[in-house]
């Protein structure tokens, strides 16, 4: 059966920046056998699957999969997703809550002609574990005096649980090598996925980062919004800062930024969306 689908570069500036996505439509026929099989396929760190709600008060169900696994809940697949509905819809400006394994989520999209802006209300954080700096630091390559000392590694969740890393300096984002075999014992447990590496100036509100995921295949990830949030809200528990710009994805050369403010304890994130391609894939149900 031929379903509608998109690829869109999300927390973009520009074209071929940012965090690239793939959205398949009409997708409650398919099985999680296909969908697992076509995630691997785009080869893109996730794909998004839109099926009917099944939650009161949604508008549609998201079934967001990486390589090798659904995932409960993501960030630049859930901003690019509602985009993806709204232009299906022939909408120009919608609100939508969205359907995940962590809940409900209410989206904003609006189009600023060839580019769209998405903004997503997460869920209340939740704060975990404090697992040992000099290990997280060892697992990306780096000492562990480019720890901040003030600001401890953090399990965080609005969402998914990510591990917020923040270094000292800057320039240790461009020093890190990530060792995947370590980084998967250190966030396995915790049900995480990523080590977020973070230098952070609460001052002025801004943060540069690199997140790198659990296995090889999938690497490094150009822009986390289900990480970004837990940064934010990390920041504004520890600090007070409550809203924060995030630059990510320049060592890899997709530039991306991600926006962060906290509304009322929960985090919004947002970010520019721009559609790249319009199509139909043919997949087995």
């Amino acid at each position: 059966m031929a379903h509608p689908i998109s690829f869109l570069d999300v927390f973009a500036e520009r074209p071929l920046a940012g965090n690239g996505l793939a959205v398949v439509d009409g997708a409650d026929d398919l099985d999680e056998r296909t969908m697992l099989a076509f995630a691997k396929e785009t080869k893109l760190s996730e794909t998004a699957f839109v099926q009917s709600p099944g939650a009161q008060g949604a508008d549609y169900r998201n079934r967001i999969w990486d390589p090798h696994e659904e995932l409960p809940f993501a960030g630049h697949p859930s901003l690019g997703t509602a985009v993806a509905v709204a232009r299906w819809q022939g909408l120009t400006e919608a609100s939508f809550v969205q359907e995940t394994g962590a809940g409900l989520q209410p989206i904003e999209v609006r189009s600023e002609g060839a580019r769209w802006r998405a903004d997503m209300l997460q869920n209340e954080p939740e704060f975990g574990a404090e697992p040992d700096r000099d290990s997280v630091m060892g697992a990306v390559g780096l000492r562990a005096s480019d720890g901040h000392p003030g600001l401890p590694p953090q399990i965080v969740s609005t969402g998914l649980p990510t591990l917020i890393a923040p270094v000292v300096e800057a320039e240790a984002l461009a020093r890190a090598l990530p060792d995947y075999a370590t980084i998967f014992e250190i966030v396995e447990p915790y049900g995480s996925i990523v080590i977020y590496l973070a230098w952070c100036d609460p001052e002025r509100g801004t943060a540069r980062a690199r997140s790198f995921t659990r296995t090889p295949e999938m690497g490094e990830d150009a822009a986390t919004g289900s990480a970004a949030a837990p940064l934010g809200a990390y920041l504004a528990e520890r600090t007070g800062c409550e809203r924060l710009v995030i630059r990510q994805g320049e060592e890899m050369g997709r530039p991306s930024v991600l926006e962060v403010e906290i509304a009322d304890g929960r985090p919004r994130v947002g970010g520019g969306v721009i559609p790249v391609i319009d199509g139909t894939v043919e997949l087995p149900r």
